[in-house]
């Protein structure tokens, strides 16, 4: 069953040949956009499809903002120039990939703008130098999320979080040494911790503390954004690990990064708490919160975060550096009675774990 918002179809597992057919008749108003897309969703699989598996590297030009800003852990970088680059340097790594979308998460943000967050699960074989190395001719399978602001056929602005940790496991690298080998090009530039992070640490420490609170969740299914905020608040900020036997089914599913995967109130719970137990004085913050429906009476919710702190313990990553570290992250739930029953959480922990090695 294909779910529909306002008429839009989801990716609800549809063959890529049935989400490439023509559309028909616009099934939203999206001013500014080429006529051939339908809705926000048609245009993100649409150009996903064509600049990637069809290699059509080119359409970036018409399809990306001149001056676009794509954040990732590993800094920003800016101009549409510098994503056709990037994408080419991928292709090269990688030239069979093909990416499955999962879901597509949207928004709309007014003056028409929509934000996607689209995530997609790539099988590709590594015939080329990375960035994680020299090529393996492994096969590997990785998920990336793309929060993608939109406006009048453009991408303007970009978050981008993937698994390197998961695909450095599959071709035979170790994670830590790749992030070591990058740090020390790092400090080999002698330039110490890049402004970008320093900025990006103080948006989320200068946020003001939020009070404890017993109050219970608020409902997902109507309260999407409530929802997300007082969750990461509670769980993350304020330590309230048991709160998660209300937010979570006791049968969810989750994944996440290095190919993690956990299930249920026990292991969910670890997580947070090796979460902490590694950044003691970890602060998060939900910067996007984006919601549709599911099928069968569900939903889906896009929850973009970043999270500050200082790896002052062993919890998950080794022996404590001291250092202080950045995290940019996007979650994905699928909600159904009220609590999260799936989850897939993606960030960049070869760019984690090259922070803790004095990087970036």
């Amino acid at each position: 069953m294909t779910t529909e918002v306002g008429g839009i179809p989801n990716v609800g597992g549809r063959d890529i040949a049935e989400i490439l057919a023509p559309q028909g008749p616009p099934r939203q108003h999206i001013p500014g956009f080429d006529p051939e897309y339908s809705d926000i969703v048609d245009y993100i699989l649409r150009c996903t499809h064509r600049i990637w598996e069809q290699k059509d590297v080119g359409l970036i030009a018409t399809h990306y903002g001149a001056d676009i800003i794509v954040h990732m852990m590993t800094g920003p970088t800016y101009g549409m120039q510098g994503v056709i680059a990037g994408t080419a340097r991928t292709l090269t790594a990688f030239p069979d990939r093909t990416l499955t979308g999962e879901a597509v998460i949207w928004s709309e943000e007014g003056d028409g703008i929509y934000l996607s967050s689209h995530r997609i699960t790539s099988c590709a074989t590594n015939l080329g130098t990375s960035e994680l190395g020299p090529a393996t001719g492994r096969k590997i399978t990785f998920t990336t999320i793309a929060d993608c602001l939109c406006k009048a056929n453009l991408i303007i602005e970009e978050w981008l979080v993937r698994d390197y940790s998961h695909m450095a496991l599959q071709l035979g690298y170790h994670p830590r040494a790749v992030a070591r080998i990058h740090a020390a090009t790092d400090k080999a530039k002698g330039e110490g911790r890049a402004s970008w992070r320093q900025e990006a640490m103080a948006s989320v420490r200068d946020v003001p503390p939020t009070p404890w609170s017993d109050t219970r969740f608020p409902d997902p299914h109507t309260e999407p954004h409530s929802f997300a905020h007082a969750l990461f608040d509670q769980i993350i900020n304020h330590a309230r690990f048991g709160r998660v036997r209300e937010a979570y089914s006791p049968a969810a599913h989750w994944q996440g990064p290095g190919g993690r995967r956990l299930f249920g109130w026990g292991e969910i719970t670890g997580w947070f708490t090796a979460l902490i137990g590694s950044f003691g004085d970890a602060k998060i913050v939900v910067d996007h919160v984006a919601s549709v429906p599911a099928s069968e009476g569900r939903h889906d919710i896009a929850v973009r975060w970043k999270l500050a702190g200082t790896h002052d313990g062993g919890g998950m990553y080794g022996p404590a550096s001291g250092e202080d570290i950045y995290i940019l992250a996007v979650t994905h739930w699928r909600i159904a009675h009220g609590v999260i029953v799936d989850e897939v959480s993606v960030f960049d922990e070869v760019a984690l774990m090259r922070q803790m090695e004095g990087g970036l």
